[in-house]
């Protein structure tokens, strides 16, 4: 395992044995699951993240201290997944996480008491989305300013003047949000739809207090920790690229075990993965069979009678 989240290619690992010798000795280690444990201590803060392995995705919970905390396995980024992954983890003052989606009623299911941190990068990058890195209109400028101007702000008073602001905007360019058109098409549109999205995401985040809450708790204010964990992980899947998806997210649970333990600690918490289940049989048909194994006559199996039969 250790070769497998190192630097080392497999012919570095194996040495003078055939690359094909090699997996074939080491086939019975992706039979091994890793597990963390129960989390019994209590974070000031926990960072939250998914990222995707094929066709899987995969939820982290890492704390402000840089411990990886847990994971879990999902289909996409829903509240049942989320409240899985919450569950491990005992609950902190503030989660900071990027805004995925089912993540706030998983919180509210869960943690009720614990506050909400949005990531400031994350959101610069969404506002950034929808209006560009150079905005053609001074509304779509000024909005996209003042977003990129939160990573100044570090104490009440600052984020008051910056709220002040936005209210600032609002009187200026709000009735450009609720513009409309209609198209060719003949049908009413927002004339200005993508400084509106960009107003409704600054809005919300706003009006749920999820920006300033760094100021009160002195959380971390970005999912940057989190995210320099994904890319290392992407990087393991880069060196030993070629591997099946299960064997991906095997490899994948061992890199974020290893990086909380030795690999004999790690082996005492392991368990071997769960079989297949078996294949369900086919149900018999009730009726009488259309097809069927016997012999007929009608296929032409024996002497014929006849006109037909004669040689």
């Amino acid at each position: 395992m250790s070769g497998l989240v190192g630097k080392a290619t497999q012919d570095e690992t194996a040495g003078a044995v055939s690359g094909r010798s090699f997996r074939r000795a080491t086939a019975w280690c992706w039979e091994i699951r890793p597990c963390l444990g129960p989390v019994e201590t209590t974070h000031h803060a926990v960072l939250v993240d998914g990222v995707w392995i094929g066709t899987w995705c995969l939820l982290i919970a890492l704390s402000d201290t840089g411990q990886v905390l847990g994971w879990q396995w999902c289909a996409r980024e829903s509240t049942a997944a989320w409240v899985a992954l919450l569950e491990k983890i005992s609950s902190p003052a503030v989660l900071v996480s990027d805004g995925g989606s089912g993540l706030p009623s998983a919180l509210r299911r869960v943690w009720p008491e614990t506050m909400h941190q949005r990531c400031l990068f994350h959101l610069q990058m969404n506002v950034t989305r929808h209006l560009t890195r150079n905005p053609r209109t001074d509304a779509g400028r000024a909005l996209r300013r003042l977003v990129m101007d939160l990573s100044g702000v570090h104490d009440e008073q600052a984020a008051i003047d910056w709220q002040l602001r936005l209210e600032q905007w609002w009187q200026a360019f709000g009735h450009l949000t609720v513009e409309r058109t209609m198209f060719r098409n003949g049908q009413f549109g927002f004339t200005h739809d993508r400084l509106r999205k960009a107003w409704l995401l600054v809005r919300l985040v706003v009006r749920k207090n999820l920006i300033f809450t760094h100021i009160s708790y002195g959380n971390p204010r970005t999912t940057s920790a989190l995210e320099g964990l994904n890319a290392q992980i992407r990087d393991m899947l880069r060196r030993h690229r070629g591997m099946t998806e299960e064997h991906r997210r095997r490899a994948v649970e061992w890199f974020l075990t290893l990086h909380e333990m030795r690999l004999d600690q790690a082996l005492d918490h392991a368990r071997p993965a769960p079989a297949p289940p078996a294949p369900t049989p086919p149900e018999q048909p009730t009726g009488p069979a259309l097809y069927d194994t016997g012999l007929d006559a009608s296929e032409g199996l024996w002497l014929r009678t006849g006109w037909a039969g004669r040689a």
